[in-house]
């Protein structure tokens, strides 16, 4: 007699260890986090779809909600593996696609999350690997050096736009990124989370803030495909100027914002790399301390 799907994914559920689902369950909520994070330029927020005419916040939640499984899963990957070897790689990415596949079963087809799902599987299989010693660094670490084995499964070319604009403006991309050990995050988003609220910015207005650190360093790939070399200029020097003003929580930083939101809503321009990279800034942000609780309750 056949198990019923739903009865199926309950026992596969089951077998995964708490912290393995503390993990997925912290990188959900790091997604859920970035996606209502309001204001965000170009990118759909509680006012509404920015540039993204397929996207909703509650589209955007429903494809965070439908991945808690499959990041679990990545967790549960690294914790079960004795080395960052060949066959970590491979079962990350294995466990990548079917995140993917997941993904675009939740929103109808719609790429809500596809690099997000790159980054925070490796950062997640790289904590689960990890265990206990999980500051950011090391985690960032462990995942770039997970990121630079190949994947003899991967296929040679996937056609995303991402993959496009790399090759045609010469850039990284998220795969650079996470081959470098994720420097915009540990080197530029979280640092500039931590200096707005060392400086007693609200939360949201420090997260804006890191985003706009981002934004103004990152070469986006999502820009560059809807607006250039000349959208991604305006919105490096827009999100600079931005913070130079004293970021989001002050009035001229907010004036400032506005001004960036309607260029970049004039050349249809969202970075999504970057909000790609704010969600693993959040992550790794709160990584250590529900780690901490997590071992305190054991």
């Amino acid at each position: 007699m056949a198990i019923p799907a739903n009865l199926a994914r309950a026992a596969a559920a089951q077998v995964i260890p708490a912290a393995a689902h503390a993990i997925g369950d912290l990188a959900v909520d790091a997604l859920v986090d970035e996606a209502s994070l309001t204001p965000k330029p170009g990118l759909v927020d509680a006012r509404g779809s920015g540039a993204h005419k397929d996207m909703s916040l509650g589209l955007m939640i429903h494809s965070a909600l439908s991945l808690r499984g499959p990041f679990a899963a990545m967790a549960l990957a690294g914790q079960r593996a004795a080395h960052i070897d060949h066959g970590l790689r491979e079962r990350l990415g294995a466990l990548g696609r079917e995140a993917e596949a997941s993904m675009l079963r939740a929103t109808g087809g719609v790429n809500t999350h596809r690099g997000a799902i790159w980054c925070l599987g490796l950062l997640a299989g790289a904590a689960g690997w990890l265990g206990k010693a999980v500051d950011a660094t090391s985690v960032a670490s462990a995942a770039g050096a997970i990121a630079r084995l190949p994947d003899r499964h991967r296929p040679a070319h996937t056609g995303n736009k991402g993959e496009l604009a790399c090759s045609a403006y010469g850039v990284g991309g998220a795969r650079g990124q996470a081959e470098a050990g994720f420097p915009h995050v540990v080197g530029v988003g979280l640092p500039a989370l931590q200096a707005s609220r060392a400086r007693g910015d609200a939360e949201s207005s420090a997260r804006v803030n890191a985003l706009l650190a981002i934004m103004a360093r990152l070469d986006d790939t999502c820009v560059l495909v809807r607006a250039g070399r000349e959208g991604l200029a305006g919105m490096q020097a827009g999100a600079a100027a931005v913070l130079k003003a004293g970021g989001v929580g002050t009035l001229p930083g907010r004036r400032l914002l506005r001004e960036l939101e309607t260029a970049m809503r004039a050349c249809n321009a969202s970075p999504g790399g970057a909000a790609d990279l704010l969600a693993a800034t959040l992550f790794l942000d709160r990584l250590p301390a529900a780690r901490h609780d997590q071992q305190g309750e054991q």
